[in-house]
């Protein structure tokens, strides 16, 4: 049993919203604890269909609100990660009896103006017979509308998070558990257990539970708290294919059901497809997707493109439970309100503990930074919010030009194949120096030891990224597992069980099964019929 450590600040759950806590809290000097029962973004906060948008959709259930706080956030995290966030073009085919042609201008007009806009240019009609947007489409497509957005890899924005709030003071301990917790001569005294086994125990003056789909599990089992408010599971799941058109825009897609579906350039190589909206009452850490979805993605791709699939063409499937804030008066999972809820209990000058509900990538920040000034009085924080005007690590690229910063790169390592530089300029934006340091050639990255990951890239993920499994390395890391190979795979985790042994590490249990789909095609044989869409 580890000694007794006392901290400001304990955050329990290491997704987007616990990450961007744990940074904030940590930049207004308080000592900051994070812990996660799993990887940095093992959940929810890498299923996301990974865009930076304001919701255009939540126009049509009047959440202006929400909406425009989303778009101005929008601004401020394309300067802040501009390696890692970087604007899409998004085009709408238009279906005369789903929407009116005036109701999608006015949602337009609203979208381009609820919130300043400086980076992204705004929306406008387009010729789908006449232009390149159109090719892919089927012949009954004439005209449509193209808005912007932006692309984001989500996994990465929770590990940036997680390093500005290490670098800020903040501990960080993944494959952490909270055992349990008790208010104490007025602080948290919690028990840890890491990997399973080793049991720490801390204590803190205040709480974050911050834990998503876990919140009211954490309330009410390992807390013995209640709240007024309580999350609503819904089930978000995609599917990746070949690459279905050649140009750099995305789609949107409204369907009959009043839903819409994104089709999104993924990896050069795919498409990726979602996202489904389904209640969901299972285990949040054993969500899956169901041969249903996987039907209905592919039937809803296949209203709008001339290249028909089917779910034989699935080559990668992911899955993710959002955890959003109860409403009685919403019984359609797609008109559950995506804004969150802070709730704080602070009374009877007992130690604080907030629980955060809802929420969605895309108002992290703002969510950290309000979670925190609820703290300003009980912790005393005298320093003011930060996190507006600062970038994460490796956005410090100037006036946000990732393009003039990716010359750059490539004209100081002229030796890097230009795709293995463009991934590790977007992966890593300036701190890809850092991984860099020591390499003259490609020969001094060492093996490569899945198809375009090399030997040092690892060892710089396990050293500063918390990377424990291949599973963090190919699929929240980077996005190559589609690319690996099992027996790529394979020689991954011999030499990752060498580099953890090396730091003193217990190597995790690895999970096979995003890599074992990675060779080919999902099978979809295995998705169990009990959770099938209803």
């Amino acid at each position: 049993m580890a000694n007794d450590q006392h901290y400001d600040l304990l955050v329990v759950g290491g997704g987007i919203n616990g990450a961007g806590i744990a940074r904030d809290a940590a930049g207004r000097g308080l000592r900051v604890l994070l812990c996660e029962k799993d990887d940095l973004a093992g959940h929810t906060s890498s299923a996301s269909t990974k865009l930076i948008h304001g919701g255009l959709r939540y126009l049509e259930y009047y959440e202006f609100g929400l909406v425009r706080k989303a778009l101005k956030e929008r601004e401020v995290l394309l300067r802040a990660a501009p390696h890692i966030i970087w604007p899409l073009r998004f085009v709408m085919p238009h279906v005369p009896h789903l929407r009116p042609a005036w109701m999608i201008r006015m949602g337009l007009f609203l979208y381009d103006h609820l919130s300043r806009r400086e980076l992204l240019p705004g929306s406008c009609g387009v010729n789908l017979d006449k232009h390149a947007l159109g090719v892919p489409l089927q012949d009954s497509m004439h005209k449509g509308f193209v808005y912007s957005d932006a692309w984001v890899d989500d996994a990465r924005l929770v590990v940036l998070n997680a390093i500005d709030a290490q670098e800020r003071g903040a501990k960080i301990m993944t494959r952490t558990k909270l055992q349990s917790a008790h208010r104490e001569a007025g602080l948290w005294q919690a028990t840890l257990v890491k990997d399973g086994q080793i049991e720490i125990k801390v204590s803190a003056r205040a709480i974050v539970n911050a834990a998503g789909p876990w919140a009211s599990e954490l309330l009410h089992q390992h807390l013995h708290q209640t709240a007024r408010n309580d999350v609503r599971l819904v089930k978000g799941s995609h599917i990746v294919v070949k690459k279905m058109f050649d140009h750099d825009h995305a789609y949107i897609f409204q369907n009959p059901d009043k839903r819409i579906i994104f089709a999104i350039p993924y990896e050069h190589e795919f498409t990726l497809i979602g996202t489904t909206d389904l209640e969901y009452k299972g285990d949040p850490g054993k969500v899956k997707i169901s041969s249903d979805e996987v039907s209905y993605l592919c039937d809803s791709a296949n209203r709008y493109f001339k290249q028909s699939i089917k779910p034989a063409d699935v080559l990668w499937t992911y899955s993710g439970v959002r955890p959003l804030l109860e409403q009685e008066d919403a019984s359609n999972p797609s008109a559950v309100t995506r804004d969150y809820h802070l709730e704080l209990d602070a009374t009877h000058d007992q130690a604080p503990i907030l629980s955060v509900f809802g929420g969605k990538i895309t108002t992290f920040r703002c969510l950290a930074e309000e979670a925190v000034n609820l703290f300003e009085q009980p912790l005393k924080i005298t320093k003011t919010a930060w996190t507006a005007n600062a970038s994460l690590p490796g956005g410090d690229i100037p006036n946000a030009d990732f393009s003039g910063f990716f010359q750059r790169f490539q004209s100081h390592y002229p030796w890097l194949p230009k795709a293995l530089a463009e991934r590790y300029a977007h992966s890593y934006g300036t701190r890809a120096l850092r991984m860099l340091s020591d390499c003259r050639a490609l020969s001094d990255l060492g093996e490569q030891l899945s198809p375009g990951l090399y030997e040092a890239e690892v060892r710089y993920l396990v050293e500063s990224e918390w990377a424990r499994t291949t599973d963090d390395i190919l699929w929240r890391r980077s996005k190559l597992g589609l690319h690996a190979t099992p027996s790529s795979v394979q020689v991954l985790q011999e030499k990752l069980t060498h580099l953890l042994a090396a730091a003193g590490q217990v190597p995790s249990a690895v999970s096979m099964s995003n890599a074992a789909t990675a060779a080919g095609a999902t099978s979809l044989a295995a998705v169990s019929a009990t959770s099938a869409v209803k």
